[in-house]
């Protein structure tokens, strides 16, 4: 753009003397009062005209608010997954394969954890599972029990799906090694147990017939989980509940993370090509092992974000724009009908730096006053909602907007209001003194 804005009567117009003329505007009482004349001259029409950039504004607010709760409860589902992360179970075999029918039901085994340490440099952690039924009040304390999830597991299985250790401890290697009759027990399971405050370190609890030492309490960090709620369940160690609920060398599930900067794809090719195989399963074979990949989840998710965080800012600007043209046309409407009295402004010397900062304050003014507004009651309207959802696991979690959103909420309706009144401003350093005066 020229900094030349207009030459009209021989006066020069530059970006610096306007904005210095919009700037000293802010400081004068006498040209607020004259705008706040002119927007309350015709209320209908100043509210009807403001209002296109108040639902603009409102409506921005409302979807960029529910699209961040969005994520946030999507988030919250696999929050305590580590990202690197897939895990990995069995399923029948698809494929007939060295005399084995199509079909066969196969079984992960103890020895299968070394081999795919051996065979997979990439693998950063790995962790077998075991799974125990949860029968009618199979863990018991004194006369209080109630039906819970029991899980084996290794203490690196914390490092893939995290759980907060409320009190006491996780699994060690001396738990594995020694077979220790050790357990950690679900939040949900001590409020059942044990009495509100109690210390359950070093209490026994019955499980599924057998006496565990509690060695620590938790509580879990997302919504999803393996195997059900760490909250309602109780953890043993591998090696332990393999041999007290004789389950031989059996593993029923296999979690994994890679090593930075590799690729999880890479580690879940390997794992699955290791495993075909050690037990005789066609490379083929696709159905054979199933699996989840934390990582693509992730990919998954942050595309999704972005396109539906795209698609909110789309619809909420293009819905601001059609306020900023409604401004625009009202403007434009204003100006002709003070056209005897800028004509006169005119003629009495004011330039065109005056008329322009005149119009272009009175369009930002505008525009702000109703933006503000449709920010406020936005926020507002969020913060009831997250109030309202804020009881229990929610899959819409806490609706607001961030400060940075504010920030450049406010930077639009200033681009906005200037480029509202801009073509107005326009219209009326074009006006010559004598003509406004023989049309009038």
């Amino acid at each position: 753009m020229n900094n030349k804005l207009q030459k009209d009567n021989g006066i020069r117009v530059t970006k610096t003397s306007l904005w210095r003329r919009l700037g000293g505007a802010l400081f004068d009482l006498d040209r607020w009062y004259e705008i706040w004349v002119t927007i309350t001259h015709n209320k209908s029409r100043s509210f009807l005209t403001a209002f296109g950039v108040f639902w603009g504004m409102f409506m921005l607010v409302l979807m960029v608010g529910a699209g961040n709760a969005l994520s946030k409860g999507i988030s919250s589902q696999v929050e305590g997954f580590a990202g690197n992360s897939c895990f990995f179970w069995t399923q029948n075999t698809s494929e007939a394969y060295k005399g084995f029918r199509k079909g066969r039901r196969w079984d992960m085994l103890n020895s299968d954890v070394e081999i795919i340490r051996s065979k997979v440099p990439e693998l950063q952690h790995l962790s077998p599972m075991l799974f125990g039924g949860s029968n009618d009040k199979n863990v018991v304390r004194g006369e209080k029990g109630g039906s819970y999830q029991v899980k084996g597991c290794y203490p690196e299985y914390d490092l893939i799906e995290k759980s907060k250790i409320i009190s006491g401890r996780f699994i060690n290697d001396i738990d594995i090694a020694e077979n220790r009759k050790v357990c950690i027990i679900g939040e949900r399971v001590y409020e059942v147990l044990f009495q509100t405050g109690e210390d359950a370190i070093g209490k026994l609890v019955k499980v599924n017939g057998i006496y565990f030492q509690v060695i620590g309490v938790a509580r879990r960090m997302a919504n999803a989980s393996i195997g059900g709620s760490t909250d309602e369940s109780v953890i043993l160690p591998f090696s332990t509940m393999q041999k007290a609920f004789n389950q031989g060398n059996i593993i029923h599930f296999l979690g994994a993370t890679s090593r930075p900067g590799v690729k999880v794809k890479v580690v879940e090719n390997k794992i699955k090509e290791t495993l075909r195989s050690v037990h005789q399963i066609s490379p083929d074979d696709k159905d054979a092992i199933g699996s989840v990949n934390i990582e693509d989840q992730f990919t998954m998710f942050n595309n999704l974000f972005i396109g539906i965080n795209a698609l909110i800012w789309i619809v909420g600007l293009g819905t601001l724009l059609a306020g900023a043209i409604g401004v625009s046309n009202i403007m434009l409407v204003t100006v002709r009908e003070r056209t005897k009295e800028i004509g006169i402004r005119r003629a009495l010397g004011a330039t065109p730096s005056n008329i322009i900062g005149q119009v272009l304050t009175e369009s930002i003014v505008l525009t702000v006053l109703a933006g503000i507004g449709g920010i406020v009651l936005g926020v507002g309207l969020l913060s009831a909602i997250g109030v309202a959802l804020s009881q229990g696991d929610q899959f819409f979690k806490d609706p607001q907007i961030g400060f940075g959103m504010a920030v450049g909420s406010l930077t639009i309706l200033l681009v906005i209001g200037t480029f509202a009144g801009f073509i107005p401003a326009q219209r009326a350093i074009m006006i010559r003194p004598i003509e406004a005066i023989r049309e009038e």
